[in-house]
């Protein structure tokens, strides 16, 4: 093939797929998986506060000590729908003293609606949370949903996902894990 037709052929291929959002990469930040991207040095994040399955409030401040997943998504997103069960499954398989996923509901319907989609679609590992603080959405400035954030012992976002993934995927569990193992260093916290 010319220069010139492989020109063509990527000019048309650009023009199709250009609504497509390309993933771009901070400075230092390095890709871990399908477009989980983990920053050069944790990112300091402010106490998120939401609510339990049970309607007490609690926080993110809560989770301090274990690596956490935390996902924002809703009932009404179908990539989140789709994605839940791979969460699901991850926190089957790694949950514990050591790691939470976190699945942080923005559903204005509240825990009724949420509980009866775990309910619907065999949701058993996970439990429910609500942002009903608002919190998730002013603090991430969330564009779209799912988008799910690996937050370290110290409580600092070290990885950040918008759109949905395999999270049971035999990938992103070695990477969590790695995170969670005793001997893992400690995040250095980010240069401003």
């Amino acid at each position: 093939m010319t220069i010139r037709k492989r020109s063509f052929v990527l000019a048309a291929v650009a023009a199709f797929l250009g609504p497509v959002p390309v993933l771009r990469l901070a400075r230092g930040a390095r890709p871990a998986g399908p477009d989980l991207v983990l920053h050069a040095h944790p990112r300091e994040l402010a106490n998120l506060r939401f609510s339990d399955g049970a309607g007490r409030p609690t926080s993110l401040a809560a989770f301090r000590g274990r690596v956490v997943l935390l996902n924002v998504w809703a009932t009404w997103c179908p990539p989140c729908r789709e994605e839940m069960p791979t969460l699901d499954r991850l926190q089957a398989a790694l949950g514990g003293p050591g790691f939470e996923v976190v699945a942080l509901s923005i559903d204005h319907g509240g825990l009724p609606v949420v509980q009866a989609f775990f309910d619907g679609t065999r949701i058993k590992h996970l439990q429910p949370y609500m942002d009903t603080f608002g919190d998730a959405q002013s603090n991430f400035a969330v564009k779209g949903v799912p988008l799910t954030l690996l937050i370290d012992r110290e409580g600092r976002e070290i990885g950040r996902k918008l759109g949905p993934a395999a999270w049971d995927n035999p990938r992103m569990v070695q990477l969590i894990r790695s995170h969670m193992a005793p001997g893992a260093a400690p995040s250095q916290p980010a240069r401003r």
